[in-house]
């Protein structure tokens, strides 16, 4: 599994036209269906800082290649405009899932 994230600070009050740009509109099955879940969260003290992640099923590879068929990433070419600046970006291999059972282990 590799978590993609990504950290952005927004233009100025421009989520609303951040989030609409970053939809993938109707993306093939194939692919969509590799993504477990897709988050967008935003700071409590600063809203126009967003950190967007996802869990995608599969290997670095793979990822790499289905990105590659897309363009190389549409989302961060569509939301380009909304952007001020990108604090981080990049995939993540998940080497550990916890779960509160597993806390004090």
């Amino acid at each position: 599994m590799i978590c993609t994230l990504t950290a952005r600070r927004l233009k100025p009050g421009a989520y609303d036209a951040f989030r609409a740009a970053w939809d993938p509109g109707d993306p093939p099955p194939e692919v969509i269906g590799r993504w477990k879940q897709v988050y967008h969260t935003r700071d409590v003290a600063d809203p126009d800082v967003v950190i967007s992640f996802g869990m995608f099923d599969g290997s670095l590879d793979e990822l790499r290649e289905i990105q590659a068929q897309a363009g190389g990433g549409p989302p961060a070419e569509r939301v380009g405009e909304h952007v001020e600046e990108v604090l981080l970006d990049g995939s993540y291999e998940v080497v550990e899932a916890l779960v509160p059972a597993d806390f004090g282990a």
